[in-house]
């Protein structure tokens, strides 16, 4: 198999593709990235030169140049990973989302159907539901998308089933909860704690840091995209969760506590705008078509993660330069924290 996956130097791609070539080292995989603040080649440095695997540098929205290589590789299946998927950022501006996780996935979509591939996946998140009190979200519950990253997002996963609707395009769609695990970017929640925390830096938390999230182990979310990429139904969409909610200071007290830090670096700042307060999912279709439940509970789950990061400083002082910094500090100076 012969398969496209776009921002695969991102975090979940990337070790999407740690996984697939341990799993199937007979397919080939072309992986196309364009490189921003949170594309990282180093993330790829163990398989960049495997055989099976070939990097282009290259935007989801240029289509001429999309187009050439499609018409060379004759692709039969293409996983969409690229996004612009930081909410902060989408607070900030949200034209670059509009581009890449809308125009480009529509970009992605035409040539799918022009070159005949076989099996369309868009990767999505759970945040396209909004926030919920009690209970968990179904695949046919209403989106109610709260920021203008989940917006583009739910919308995304609109055009892709309008593809299917209409030109019976054979796509399927994925919504996760909270990925963690190795080579995640540092302005997410758990690589930030640790980052700072190892620098003895004050970890900021929005409002009163009760918002929920389930975390889900990044090789466990790989294992279930792998599944629907060869067992899931035509134009059906699939939740995956890791069954594991915590309330945000939960996940900072539990990482801190692994580091034998002080829990006097917790700093409360002013709550982001729009901030969802729960998400949950129901993954009954999942588990019951496809058999696929995680397999890494929390408690293993940050272990693994605090100690992938604590072995790897030169990697997160590289991801934390240039483009980061200076965001930040714009950021984090409208929440009142200061940051050097």
């Amino acid at each position: 198999m012969k398969i496209l996956i776009t921002g695969g130097a991102g975090f979940i791609g990337s070790n999407f593709i740690h996984f697939m070539l341990k799993k199937h080292p007979q397919y080939r995989i072309i992986n196309l990235d364009l490189l921003t603040y949170a594309g990282n080649l180093e993330n790829l440095k163990t398989v960049i030169k495997n055989k099976s695997h070939k990097f282009v540098k290259g935007d989801i929205g240029d289509g001429k140049t999309l187009k050439k290589i499609f018409g060379k590789e004759k692709f039969d299946a293409v996983i969409n990973f690229a996004a612009e998927s930081h909410v902060d950022r989408s607070i900030m501006d949200a034209a670059p989302f509009l581009r890449t996780n809308f125009a480009g996935v529509g970009v992605l979509l035409d040539l799918a159907l022009e070159y005949g591939v076989k099996r369309f996946l868009q990767i999505s998140t759970d945040e396209v539901y909004g926030s919920i009190s009690h209970g968990t979200f179904k695949e046919d519950d209403r989106l109610h998308p709260s920021s203008a990253y989940a917006a583009t997002k739910a919308g995304a996963e609109l055009l892709v089933m309008s593809y299917y609707r209409t030109h019976q395009l054979p796509v399927v769609i994925t919504r996760s909860s909270n990925n963690y695990g190795p080579y995640q970017f540092p302005e997410k929640l758990i690589p930030l704690i640790v980052t700072n925390a190892l620098e003895n830096k004050k970890i900021p938390i929005y409002g009163d840091g009760l918002n929920v999230r389930d975390w889900l182990y990044v090789v466990d979310n790989c294992r279930a995209i792998d599944l629907v990429l060869h067992q899931g139904g035509i134009g059906q969409t699939y939740n995956i969760g890791g069954n594991n909610e915590r309330h945000n200071i939960d996940v900072v007290k539990a990482a801190l506590k692994k580091l034998n830090k002080s829990m006097k670096l917790i700093h409360f700042v002013q709550d982001r705008p729009g901030h969802d307060r729960r998400y949950a999912l129901d993954t009954t279709k999942i588990k019951h078509n496809l058999g696929f439940e995680p397999e890494v509970d929390f408690e293993q789950g940050i272990a693994l993660t605090i100690d992938w990061y604590v072995k790897n400083k030169e990697w997160l002082r590289h991801a934390r330069s240039g483009e980061y910094r200076k965001f930040y500090k714009k950021y984090y100076s409208k929440l009142g924290l200061k940051t050097k």
